[in-house]
C-alpha cells in the first residue's frame, strides 16, 4: 500500500478494479481544513483520464509495471505475438492493448511490452521507426519547392502524409508519437 506522499507522474495505482498511471498531482494545502492531492488518472486500459482528488494520507494501492523488450513476431486475427529476448518465451496480445502501435509495428522489430500483474497492458515502441514506401503518387523534378504533401502507403499498411518528392521504395523515418513523417533515410 502506498500514501499520498508516494505520487509522482507515472506512478501506477489499482482503482475499481482497473490500473491508473498518475499524468499530473498537486498537492493542495488550503488555509482552511486539511491538505488533499488532485490528480489526473489515466485509465491504463481504455486511455480515458479521469480527475480524482485524494484526502492528504489517503491509501492506494500500489501497481508495478514492469517494461520488457520483446520482438514483434506476427499477427494473427486479433492478436499480436511478441518473443521475450531474454527467455525466448512467446506472449499474444489483443489489438486493444496494442491500439495505434500496431499501425507502425513491423515483423522482426523490437518493441517495449508493459507488463503489470503478469498480464501486457500496453506497447511502446521506439521514437523512431525506419519503414519502406509500397504505394505513393510518383514525384516530379522540381516538387520540393512548394512544401505540399501527398499520401503514402508504408509496408506496414499505414497511410502517411509526405513531401511531393518521396517516391516508392523510399526508407522514411517516422515519429511512433505522432503517426507523422519526420525525414526520408
Amino acid at each position: 500500500m502506498a500514501d499520498t506522499t508516494d505520487f509522482r507522474n507515472g506512478f501506477c495505482m489499482l482503482i475499481d478494479g482497473d490500473i491508473f498511471s498518475i499524468a499530473e498531482f498537486q498537492h493542495v494545502k488550503p488555509g482552511k481544513g486539511g491538505a488533499f492531492v488532485r490528480t489526473k488518472l489515466k485509465n491504463m486500459h481504455t486511455g480515458a483520464v479521469l480527475d480524482r482528488t485524494f484526502r492528504s494520507g489517503d491509501k492506494v494501492e500500489e501497481v508495478r509495471l514492469e517494461k520488457r523488450e520483446m520482438q514483434y513476431l506476427y499477427s494473427e486475427a486479433d492478436l499480436y505475438y511478441f518473443m521475450d529476448l531474454d527467455t525466448y518465451e512467446q506472449m499474444g496480445i489483443g489489438s486493444g492493448v496494442v491500439g495505434q502501435a500496431a499501425n507502425l509495428l513491423k515483423e522482426s522489430e523490437n518493441a517495449y511490452v508493459l507488463i503489470a500483474r503478469e498480464a501486457a497492458i500496453g506497447v511502446d515502441l521506439p521514437n523512431f521507426v525506419l519503414l519502406e514506401v509500397t504505394h505513393t503518387e510518383p514525384g516530379v523534378k522540381g516538387d520540393t519547392a512548394t512544401g505540399a504533401t501527398k499520401p503514402a502507403t508504408l509496408e506496414t499498411g499505414y497511410q502517411v502524409q509526405v513531401p511531393l518528392f518521396v517516391n516508392q521504395g523510399d526508407k522514411l523515418k517516422i515519429d511512433t508519437r505522432t503517426g507523422e513523417y519526420v525525414e526520408r533515410v
